[in-house]
């Protein structure tokens, strides 16, 4: 199955007969399905439930003619194993009980593999790709990256400013480096292993990276991602590196290692090509909130980046966020809909 999937050949920079396409966050509020399942259970509940986590995963597989799964989980659970609290507050998001904010904090967390600490979507992973394989859907794992990680754990919850990471980041940097040390080494063996459940391509979400300057994500985050995609990278299975608002330094995404940068609207498809070179693929990058604009509109920036991709190797076309709660999900099957009938007449 795996040569003959458009999605990983695109990865690997093959030609395809049309681009692919997935959309991060594609299993979610946006659909009745989904919010039918939240209903009866709580966000972790499903995550840690590997029979409901393959079931949202396969969700928008069912309902649009998308490219690829995407596992249904989240960036912070790796963190609980660490030993953090990890909890959903209603209208708050994510929240660390016991946030990491000194020296004795960082000591305490714990290196332990992820078979022990996160069976649930190794689980989840090897049910969906039961269901999936006679569709010939690729599964996509996903970790947080080691940075976005940091930040969650030493603020305790999202953030406009980071100044709690980033001043330990500037005022402690052996601490820094053992914390982000640590967090490479869960991050880096979480993605392999979930490669060895059966996910044929991984995503690493390096969601606040964009908070840092060039420089300090060069000096402070850079090695780190790199040495968890140099783990993640012994399943021979293709690296999507993933951030938003990084523009700025786009080169040293490059050389995080990854197969596939993933760029945001902010920049235009064809100039990050330029600045990326054509030794990795790319992937994005429609703003989100396309998706609920009328169709007309959606349409003409959904031709544009094709248009910019010009229809070379390597283009998988995504969001450069996740699917937004209010969109439509009819927008979201003319849009799958539409790259491949668009795109296709030019890779034949």
């Amino acid at each position: 199955m795996t040569p003959e999937s458009r999605f990983l050949r695109a990865c690997r920079r093959e030609a395809t007969d049309a681009t692919p396409i997935w959309l991060m966050r594609q299993a979610g509020r946006y659909m009745p399905a989904y919010r039918h399942v939240r209903e009866h259970h709580p966000l972790l509940t499903i995550i840690k439930t590997p029979e409901l986590a393959c079931e949202v995963t396969l969700q928008p597989i069912e309902a649009f003619e998308l490219d690829a799964a995407i596992i249904f989980a989240d960036i912070l659970p790796p963190l609980e194993g660490m030993g953090l609290h990890l909890r959903f507050a209603e209208g708050e998001g994510p929240v660390i009980g016991n946030p990491v904010r000194t020296v004795d904090d960082i000591a305490r967390l714990r290196v332990l593999p992820p078979e022990e600490t996160l069976p649930f979507t190794l689980d989840a992973i090897r049910l969906a790709r039961a269901q999936l394989d006679s569709r010939n859907i690729p599964l996509i794992g996903f970790s947080g990256a080691p940075f976005t990680l940091a930040a969650y754990a030493i603020e305790g919850r999202g953030s406009r400013n980071y100044m709690l990471a980033k001043g330990l980041m500037m005022s402690e940097p052996v601490a820094w480096d053992t914390l982000m040390t640590k967090l490479s080494e869960v991050v880096g063996a979480y993605l392999l292993a979930q490669a060895r459940a059966g996910a044929q391509a991984l995503q690493l979400f390096d969601s606040w990276a964009g908070q840092l300057s060039a420089s300090d994500y060069r000096q402070h985050a850079l090695p780190y991602t790199q040495h968890a995609i140099a783990i993640a990278r012994q399943a021979g299975v293709p690296i999507i590196h993933f951030a938003t608002d990084t523009s700025g330094y786009l080169e040293a995404m490059r050389e995080t290692g990854a197969d596939v940068v993933s760029v945001d609207w902010r920049v235009d498809l064809s100039a990050a090509w330029q600045r990326l070179g054509a030794n990795v693929a790319v992937q994005g990058n429609l703003d989100p909130v396309a998706l609920l604009a009328p169709w007309d509109a959606l349409k003409q920036r959904t031709q544009a980046i094709l248009d910019q991709a010009g229809g070379h190797a390597g283009h998988i076309f995504n969001l450069g966020h996740g699917i937004l709660p209010e969109t439509p999900p009819d927008n979201v099957k003319r849009l799958v809909d539409f790259v491949h009938e668009y795109s296709a007449p030019v890779h034949a």
